[in-house]
């Protein structure tokens, strides 16, 4: 079983490329923090014992030396697990560099098969949390799936928080849903934490709206499937190419709608995640005198079993403290 053989490996990779990337917090340089995060993680992948393949990951082989789509990870014996890999080595690149809130190291992995290879394009996207499983539709107005939303949660629009990203792309959505009454917050980044926070009772946050990226909408789906949220999404190509991309890839439809059942199907799903900067779910990662704090998430959704994990990592100074 995936779960029984990889979960505690799998968090270790999400907190070694958390707490690499966590060391250029506020540096302002972006790419050099998703550079190291990438480095990270794929040197804690080489040890695992599995055959691993990236699914989801830093783009094409020409475009990405390392975490690529279709790359091998893992040691590779015969007798080890055939898995499908989706990584965001740092999920909120720019949220890093400005030291700002909600970044993230994240990793979700199936057996074969088991998660949707989406192209690096555009997806739109409708997050729900488990009360409104089955009452939303991608086609349906602003209105109609926030008076659907309302009504499962046996409240009124006006109660309802809407995340959607700041991005010109939104203005009519983000107009749509003030009129429909409903209340919005907006974020520079980050919807992959956005989607997975839909599906936690507490955060007060009711639904994600919105075109993000098509790996993050995997990504979440697989978290949705462990926590029972759902979604439902689309493929946007917005670039020359991306159409015949998404053929050779095998989506033959381009206007397809997905659940969060199509877009990670498998049976055994693992998703772990680390804090980097401080989030609503996640704290970020915390350095002391001699060692550090990654505060992690993982789930398994065979096992149906969450768990939030606090990891102090010594140096080897036998005069080290521990700090709580």
């Amino acid at each position: 079983m995936i779960e029984e053989e990889l979960s505690k490996q799998f968090l270790r990779v999400t907190e070694m490329a958390a707490i690499d990337s966590a060391r250029t917090m506020g540096q302002g340089n972006r790419h050099h923090s998703d550079q190291v995060a990438v480095e990270a993680m794929r040197k804690a992948m080489d040890t695992l014992p599995m055959r691993g393949e990236i699914v989801i990951g830093e783009g094409e082989r020409d475009e990405a030396p390392m975490l690529f789509i279709g790359e091998h990870v893992g040691r590779g014996r015969s007798e080890d697990p055939e898995v499908d890999i989706a990584v965001d080595p740092l999920e909120g690149t720019n949220l890093c560099a400005l030291g700002a809130p909600g970044a993230i190291a994240v990793l979700a992995a199936s057996e074969r098969g088991g998660l949707l290879k989406a192209p690096d394009c555009y997806m739109e996207k409708i997050i729900v949390g488990p009360a409104a499983k089955g009452a939303i539709h991608l086609d349906a107005s602003v209105a109609e799936n926030l008076n659907a939303i309302a009504n499962r949660l046996e409240r009124s629009v006006p109660d309802l928080v809407v995340i959607v990203l700041d991005r010109p792309r939104h203005e009519q959505l983000i107009e749509d849903i003030r009129r429909a009454g409903a209340r919005i917050r907006l974020i520079s980044d980050g919807d992959l934490s956005a989607g997975i926070s839909v599906a936690v009772r507490g955060t007060n946050v009711h639904a994600v709206m919105g075109i993000g990226g098509a790996p993050e909408g995997v990504i979440t789906a697989a978290a949705l499937r462990c926590l029972n949220g759902s979604m439902q999404a689309r493929l946007v190509p917005t670039k020359d190419g991306q159409e015949e991309r998404m053929r050779a890839m095998g989506i033959t439809d381009p206007k397809r709608i997905y659940s969060e059942r199509d877009l990670a199907p498998g049976q055994e799903i693992l998703f772990a995640a680390s804090g980097v900067t401080d989030g609503n779910m996640l704290k970020g990662v915390r350095f002391f005198g001699h060692g550090m704090r990654v505060n992690s998430l993982i789930m398994s959704k065979r096992e149906r079993r969450i768990r939030f994990v606090d990891t102090v990592q010594l140096d080897e100074d036998p005069d080290v403290v521990v700090e709580f």
